[in-house]
């Protein structure tokens, strides 16, 4: 059974270019440019990790992340930030995340730290 990946990204293009480039992985991919409720979203795609762009519009990425992390049914969950803002993280803290991404993306970089998140959420499954 392939694995299922949640993605928020209010950029359209990078937002389909991550959706492309995973499902031709063979990772399901839930791509979505907005959501009111990120708990209700994971509950409704059920995916094996999550991707959040840090700056969403009208909220800010790690605050979902944190969110996640504090909800006792999702703290299991991997959870991948990415922006192309690092300093941003570096001195906010990185909310919880397993892993940072840093835009523009490595391409390799990104199905690594994907496949490194989830065999590490299998492993302490």
């Amino acid at each position: 059974m392939s694995k299922r990946i949640l993605i928020v990204e209010d950029d359209r293009d990078i937002l389909g270019l991550l959706k492309d480039l995973l499902e031709d992985e063979g990772y399901e991919v839930a791509a979505l440019n907005y959501t009111e409720s990120i708990i209700k979203s994971i509950k409704e795609y059920a995916p094996d990790l999550v991707m959040l762009d840090f700056l969403l519009a009208g909220i800010n990425g790690g605050e979902l992340c944190h969110e996640i992390k504090a909800t006792p049914e999702t703290s299991h969950l991997p959870v991948i930030m990415a922006s192309a803002f690092p300093r941003v993280l570096d001195s906010l803290g990185n909310y919880g995340s397993d892993a940072f991404l840093v835009k523009p993306f490595d391409i390799e970089v990104v199905l690594r730290t994907v496949r490194d998140c989830i065999e590490n959420r299998m492993i302490h499954a």
